[in-house]
């Protein structure tokens, strides 16, 4: 009975400490279970950290990203507007001369657009570019800029092409530029032009004096070969009394052989050559532009005297040919003007009358005439200068007063005349001056010019 009690007590106090061990156990494990759930918790909001960090990095990279795509977007596109907005050609080329670039201006030269165009090999799509392959190449192998200038195209206008290669050294090829310069060479033209008519304005007042010696001396002598003639003088009478003879005798014989007929077209020669010089003198003095009084009669007659002794020179027109319908009022009124630039107005109209009257569209049954009228009224003179000539296009007389508009064929006129003289009439005098043309009935042109 004792030992089986003590075996009892010895195993209920076994089972004690056994549970009293596991529950020390039990609280050790819930305590490590505890912490190792506390570190967990903490790793994790330490991740999640991490992680939201990442992700707010990443964020701000794309939206950095983002934010440079639309400034390289809106400056390729700010870029592309300043290219396409310059009147120039701009043609981008690799070193093979395949278009890298096509601006408006080149879609709007050629037709081709950007799209068609980009990939393609130059001369291909713009075979009327005056410039060779080679030239572009030596360019670009070079790294020196070229310009070929004044290039003329096959619509008669003038182009300037640099050719800049690209400063990369990345990229290889260049780009070129193209710019209509067709104003700026006429402008050249013109200057060269006006330089050449003043030196020949210099040289023909120079002619004239020293014509005007000659001539004088001429027109001198036939005076005094008139004095030495005649009976009225006495010492002509005793000088033919001692020759045993009298001035009767000598006059018949000079009447009969016509020699007297022959001094007289000697006379009016050189009085009508030295009319000439002297409106070759007026006309020369082009620079003097003060206004006077001018009788306009006597300007209209000198301007039709000096186009007929000028223009079968240097035009081939015989002037002398057409018939010159002159209607001048009575008593017309001195108008104040400048003589030489009205003059140059006149020549000009002459001029162009001239030349319609010697078109082949003129009918072969027509007398050509230039009908030259002056009037006047209360407040301005009135000049016509018309043809019968072929006639204007409705289309040809919008533009008749432009600068460089003409329809002459090349090198026969500038398009200057009339251009200039409207802007004489007009700027200089205060007046106008207007057009009128019918197909096949002619043209007719009308200056006012104020009476006081």
């Amino acid at each position: 009975m004792s030992y089986f009690l003590w075996t009892l007590i010895l195993i209920q106090s076994l089972l004690i400490y056994i549970l009293l061990r596991n529950r020390s156990k039990y609280k050790s494990t819930r305590k490590l279970l505890k912490q190792t759930q506390h570190d967990l918790e903490h790793r994790v909001v330490e991740r999640t950290d991490k992680l939201r960090a990442i992700n707010n990095k990443l964020y701000d990279e794309i939206a950095k990203h983002e934010k440079t795509e639309e400034l390289l977007r809106e400056s390729q596109e700010y870029i592309n507007s300043i290219i396409n907005s310059m009147s120039s050609i701009l043609i981008g080329v690799t070193p093979q001369s395949a278009v890298t670039h096509w601006n408006s201006a080149a879609e709007q030269a050629t037709g081709i657009g950007a799209q068609e165009a980009l990939g393609r090999v130059l001369i291909d799509i713009y075979p009327d570019l005056p410039v060779e392959p080679s030239a572009i190449s030596e360019a670009i192998i070079n790294h020196q800029a070229k310009v070929c200038e004044n290039q003329l195209t096959k619509d008669d206008s003038y182009i300037d092409v640099s050719i800049f290669p690209l400063a990369s050294k990345k990229l290889s090829g260049a780009v070129l530029r193209i710019d209509d310069v067709t104003m700026r060479v006429q402008l050249e033209n013109m200057m060269t032009q006006t330089e050449k008519m003043m030196s020949l304005g210099e040289l023909a007042a120079g002619t004239a004096h020293e014509i005007n010696n000659p001539l004088s001396a001429i027109l001198q002598g036939v005076q005094n070969i008139n004095r030495r003639l005649g009976t009225a003088m006495k010492k002509n009478r005793q000088t033919a009394e001692s020759l045993n003879t009298d001035m009767e005798t000598i006059r018949n014989y000079l009447q009969e052989r016509e020699i007297l007929h022959f001094l007289e077209n000697i006379k009016e020669a050189g009085e009508r050559a030295s009319h000439i010089v002297q409106n070759m003198l007026e006309f020369s003095r082009a620079n003097n532009s003060n206004h006077s009084p001018i009788n306009i009669i006597e300007l209209i007659e000198n301007t039709l005297e000096l186009a007929t002794d000028s223009f079968k020179l240097d035009i081939g027109v015989q002037f002398t040919h057409i018939k010159i319908d002159k209607q001048f009022a009575d008593k017309m009124p001195s108008i104040n003007c400048s003589g030489a630039e009205m003059q140059q107005v006149l020549l000009n109209l002459l001029r162009n009358a001239s030349q319609a009257l010697n078109s082949k569209k003129l009918a072969t049954e027509t007398e050509p005439t230039i009908t030259v009228k002056a009037n006047y009224d209360e407040n301005y003179v009135t000049l016509e200068v018309a043809d019968n000539g072929p006639g204007m296009k409705e289309a040809v007389k919008r533009h008749i007063f432009e600068p460089f508009f003409t329809t002459k064929d090349v090198g026969q006129g500038t398009g200057l005349g009339l251009s200039v003289s409207y802007f004489i009439i007009t700027e200089h005098h205060g007046g106008t001056i207007e057009v009128d043309s019918k197909l096949g009935v002619g043209s007719r042109f009308i200056i006012r010019l104020p009476l006081y």
